[in-house]
């Protein structure tokens, strides 16, 4: 029978030998090898070299270590093993690689067995070694340890020389589950390599060419059996390339199939709204602002949906570009829709909205809008006008949550679909709104927001089928913000003067938010973790241990004690997602009003929210939070033309690696230089949408900081092959790998539009 990269992994693992059907089943069923080609694009996470011993820096306790050393010592001993009557035996051995000497016992269950151990790791014999390090009377020690022996020996088993054979200058690890050992897997590779029929290569000869790549059969023998690095670089850039051109080809035909949709071109008419609302405002457009905005209304005259991404710093007026959009959209007789993620977000947007446009929000009046909000906790009396000025068109805009999407809400000629904070929103709910388009039949033009910047090679990959535009100037008026964390490992008693820096700035008539990760003691807010993520050597994510550390501080304690202690005699008010939605309306008023000094709260405060006379945010345990999510924090301050402080109180210690992500985040207000900090640290599963999609990346092999030139060349590629060839009927295999991609699972986390 023929194998082919389609053929079940049995037919390979079952000629590959080893150690049972069981070892089998693992490394289909958990490491979700199921056919060869599989088998063949699990790749090994890094190489040993064979010709030297491993150089071992530093130990730790539990490390999992795969190492090549040369036996020092060997000894057999035995012992009258009482309770079970015989004399036992066992082989204890010296391990000496390049740093800390190891080692290594052997039980055997009778001389003989012991007598095979001292031939097999006799003195000055190399191997891989496999096994945990662990202290065991001031000595370390390779517990449990696996090997292979390199170099014959007649005390080897049949085994010993099948896991031996084939391991070249450098040994692969790859990533495995529980009883698979690496040789396990370089073995059954090995073999896969040589009974495959072909290989099929998704790469175009041209490209290939042009790019200088090397086909699919090196690149695969560069990646499981390289002879030097030099090869595993070539190798890489090859997978790099292929996965990054089949994913620039969907987002390409992506653009190219929006761009083919018809939808109303928005004139802006006379313009008399939008000329009124300019007239009235009390500051200037920014010259970042004026482009944008000329660019957007470039895209709303035109016969095709415009499908935009409006990117930029905290406070750099996205918001205010996007309601000059709508305006213009209602100047030319349609509708526009702002979509935002949660109800305090909404009622901020509206009120904001309504006190930007004054008398101009009223409807009756000529050249005036009327806006609307529409939210899911509003009862049915209080929708019914919203919805039934919506459906007969006489408000022109309308600010909502998820309630937008529900099929009961209808638009006469909605124009205009506006998403803030849009990766909160799954592919579906967008495309629900979308839908809504109204009498005329066609699809609205769409602005996707989000107030955390996006480093290039991000939005060319997960935005790449909308155009992109940024925002990086601030207005004038906002203040610089002075951020500086706050160590309580090393500075216990700093946090005294925390709260007197507090109620410094109140007594000097500003407001300060307090912000924590938690609701109550005992319960997370939504999205928040147990303990710091981190992950480990193949991307796993792993918790960090917590131990003696304060319970994480939450809302409804820290605003008691801060009453009863710190902070008395202050008004203090606390906001959170599970106050019922009058509450929080009537809160944030409260705030925005002066009415409340310090307003403690969870992260519903992070974007939107928008109180000038509020100076300074205290983020409690702050190594919680997400790097970019701390820069939309700190956000909320200085907006004023009053300085601002963020203070980021922690128990990580400033040597942890949420202690130098805290320094990241006070050392720059550089919200595109941070973006790459937290990319770096959350990998682009968190990043890239791994919250939306319940998934983890769909990135095997990219890197989006790491192969950005790879990802630049590719989307070159891929439009050069989409204008000569749409179907891309000259590269069958290439076709087939980007409908896969397209029709899969993964295209709802690469779909952003």
């Amino acid at each position: 029978m023929a194998i082919t990269v389609d053929t079940p992994v049995a037919a390979v693992l079952g000629r590959a030998g080893g150690r049972g059907a069981k070892k089998h089943d693992k490394i289909r069923d958990k490491l979700g090898l199921h056919t060869v080609g599989d088998l063949l694009r699990h790749f090994p996470r890094r190489y040993i070299d064979t010709t030297n011993p491993t150089a071992v820096d530093e130990l730790h306790e539990g490390q999992l270590l795969t190492v090549v050393g040369t036996i020092a010592s060997c000894e057999m001993k035995s012992w009258q093993d009482k309770r079970r009557q015989r004399t036992a035996y066992r082989v204890e051995t010296l391990l000496q690689t390049d740093g800390p000497s190891l080692t290594m016992t052997f039980f055997a269950a009778n001389r003989g067995m012991a007598e095979s151990f001292r031939s097999r790791f006799a003195r000055g014999r190399t191997g891989i070694f496999v096994g945990t390090a662990s202290r065991f009377r001031e000595h370390w020690q390779l517990t449990n340890p696996k090997a292979v022996m390199l170099g014959a020996n007649d005390a080897d088993t049949d085994t010993d020389r099948a896991e031996a054979a084939g391991i070249g200058p450098l040994f692969p690890v790859y990533p495995l589950t529980a009883g698979v050992e690496s040789w396990d897997l370089q073995r059954a590779v090995t073999l896969a390599r040589d009974v495959v029929d072909a290989v099929p290569d998704v790469i175009p000869d041209a490209v290939r060419e042009r790019y200088g790549l090397v086909g699919a059969e090196e690149a695969l023998q560069g990646v499981h059996a390289p002879a030097h690095l030099g090869e595993v670089a070539r190798a890489h850039r090859h997978f790099r390339f292929e996965e990054a051109l089949v994913t620039q080809l969907v987002l390409a035909r992506r653009r190219r199939a929006a761009q083919a949709r018809a939808a109303q071109t928005r004139d802006g008419g006379d313009g008399r709204l939008l000329a009124a609302f300019d007239d009235r405002m009390p500051f200037t457009l920014t010259a970042g602002q004026t482009e944008v905005g000329e660019t957007i209304a470039a895209d709303l005259g035109r016969p095709h949906p415009m499908n935009r991404l409006l990117q930029g710093e905290v406070g750099s007026g996205k918001t205010l570009v996007a309601l000059r959009a709508m305006l213009h959209v209602v100047d030319s007789g349609g509708q526009a829709a702002l979509l935002a993620p949660t109800e305090v977000l909404a009622q901020q947007h509206h009120r904001s909205i309504v006190a930007l446009l004054g008398e101009l929000a009223q409807g009756g009046m000529l050249g005036g809008t009327t806006v609307e909000l529409l939210t899911g906790s509003m009862t049915k009396t209080q929708r019914t006008g919203p919805m039934s000025r919506l459906g007969s068109g006489e408000a022109g805009i309308v600010v909502g949550t998820h309630a937008l999407l529900e099929e009961k809400v209808q638009f006469a000629d909605l124009g205009l679909v506006v998403v803030d904070e849009q990766h909160r929103f799954g592919v579906e709910q967008r495309a629900a709104l979308t839908d809504k388009s109204g009498a005329r039949g066609t699809t609205p033009h769409v602005l996707v927001m989000t107030a955390t910047p996006i480093p290039r090679t991000v939005a060319m990959t997960v935005f790449g089928d909308l155009e992109v535009s940024t925002l990086r100037e601030l207005p004038a008026g906002r203040a610089a913000i002075q951020s500086n964390v706050v160590d309580l490992v090393d500075h216990p008693g700093w946090v005294t003067r925390v709260w007197a820096r507090v109620r410094e700035e109140v007594e000097a008539g500003h407001q300060v938010y307090v912000v924590c990760p938690r609701i109550t003691g005992d319960e997370l807010e939504q999205g928040e973790s147990d303990a710091p993520e981190t992950v480990d050597e193949e991307g796993q994510p792993v918790l960090l241990d917590v131990a003696g550390r304060p319970p994480l501080a939450a809302v409804e304690d820290v605003a008691a004690e801060l009453a009863d202690g710190p902070l008395a005699g202050l008004r203090l008010a606390v906001l959170h997602g599970r106050l019922a939605p009058e509450v929080k309306e009537a809160t944030m008023r409260a705030f925005a009003d002066g009415e409340v000094d310090v307003l403690v709260a969870t992260t519903v405060i992070e974007v939107g929210v928008d109180v000038h006379n509020a100076t300074t945010m205290v983020v409690l345990d702050a190594d919680r939070f997400g790097v970019s999510q701390l820069h939309q924090l700190r956000g909320r301050v200085g907006r004023g033309g009053l300085p601002g402080l963020c203070l980021l109180v922690s128990h990580a210690g400033a040597a942890s690696d949420a202690g130098e992500r805290l320094a990241a985040v006070a050392s720059t207000t550089d919200g595109f230089e941070l973006s790459r900090v937290d990319l770096e640290h959350r990998r682009e599963g968190d990043v890239l949408g791994r919250t939306q999609s319940g998934r983890r990346s769909s990135l095997q092999n990219l890197r989006v900081l790491r192969d950005e030139q790879t990802i630049v060349e590719a989307r070159e590629a891929a439009d050069a092959l989409l204008d000569d060839d749409p179907d891309l009927t000259a590269a069958p295999l290439l076709a087939a790998a980007v409908t896969e991609l397209e029709t899969s699972a993964t295209a709802d986390f690469i779909e952003r539009s």
